[in-house]
């Protein structure tokens, strides 16, 4: 027993009833540790932490990271932020600070407990890319007045204060470049092209492709991308990123809208939109990093993937549900429909 105590953290896990973070609360729960989830529940829902009531290693607080928190523990994984450009688009200030007063919030925090904090970026940070596939080397090519700069540029200086926290205050960081992310748990009006697509199979309604569908993206079922962040964290002191942690695995638009027709068995139409400000035409990870320095490689195959995440949004595809389900609050996302995002570049 005196092993496990050795062993067990309290790991604060910020925006940890969204959609990853509840992923990473239930691995870091079956690893043994004690959880604190933190979420001001502005995308992030309840439900999604439902099944945790009781757990005695788990506690959440109700708290907006732009504002100070003060609190113990042994680790920070620093996930709040709306991730979606349906949710990061609708209130674009607040995204942007939460982005960097949260990250100033957190690294202040983990400076004040000289402990170990990860931060979770994105591969928006490359914006538009000129190379192919996206390296940690590269600076990236991004619109800093566009309508979707709230949430990449967000980042960019969230990277930017992680990296001067460490140079000035010898703060130990982690920085994880998150590219696309699937899996159960995500919400039906999100405005991601995954969701998007299996709503809108699943309804019979028309399959939105944006552009002509040529536009590439890598997809990374959850449960891999989890195993890798929770791999950086546990690295080596000398390895503090950026890491990209994705799948290769490179498809287009159209390919992923017919795996997901095959899959549902819909015999959905596609229909055609004009490609949205600022999309990016090719996203695609470079992982030699990750799978070097944390012997890190996603296992599930997007087909082998699909299946689950159809499973699950077939599950709440039941009537009164649609816009509510898992919580995402209903008193200013009720009305949204999927089909009315564009279906590219989303984390």
């Amino acid at each position: 027993m005196a092993h496990l105590y050795e062993s067990r953290k309290r790991i604060l896990v910020t925006g940890g009833a969204g959609f990853i973070g509840s992923h990473l609360i239930d691995r870091l729960l079956r690893d043994g540790h004690e959880v604190l989830c933190v979420d001001n529940l502005f995308t992030g829902s309840k439900q999604n932490i439902d099944h945790l009531h009781g757990e005695p290693r788990f506690e959440f607080v109700r708290h907006d990271v732009t504002l100070p928190l003060y609190v113990e523990v042994d680790e920070i994984y620093n996930l709040a932020c709306p991730a979606s450009p349906v949710h990061y688009q609708y209130d674009p200030l607040q995204t942007i600070k939460t982005s960097v007063q949260g990250a100033i919030n957190m690294l202040g925090l983990a400076k004040r407990l000289r402990c170990r904090i990860l931060q979770a970026s994105t591969s928006e940070v490359y914006g538009d890319p000129t190379i192919h596939p996206q390296t940690e080397s590269y600076w990236g090519n991004v619109n800093p007045i566009g309508v979707r700069s709230c949430y990449d540029e967000g980042k960019r200086c969230a990277e930017t204060l992680f990296f001067d926290y460490h140079r000035q205050y010898a703060v130990e960081v982690k920085v994880a470049r998150i590219f696309n992310t699937y899996g159960p748990g995500m919400h039906l009006s999100d405005g991601r092209v995954v969701s998007n697509f299996i709503v809108q199979a699943l309804r019979g309604e028309p399959i939105t492709i944006y552009g002509d569908g040529t536009q590439t993206r890598s997809f990374c079922y959850v449960d891999d991308l989890v195993n890798g962040l929770v791999c950086l964290m546990e690295s080596s002191t000398d390895l503090l990123g950026p890491v990209n942690l994705g799948n290769p695995a490179e498809f287009t638009i159209r390919q992923l809208a017919q795996f997901v027709l095959d899959e549902t068995r819909s015999s959905s139409p596609i229909l055609t939109q004009p490609l949205p400000q600022d999309d990016p035409k090719q996203r695609r990870p470079d992982i030699a990093l990750a799978t070097a320095k944390l012997s890190w490689t996603p296992r599930v195959s997007l087909r082998e993937g699909l299946k689950p995440t159809i499973a699950y949004f077939r599950s709440l595809m039941q009537p009164l549900v649609l816009v509510t389900s898992r919580g995402y609050g209903a008193h200013h996302m009720a009305g949204l429909k999927a089909s009315a995002y564009p279906a590219g570049g989303q984390v």
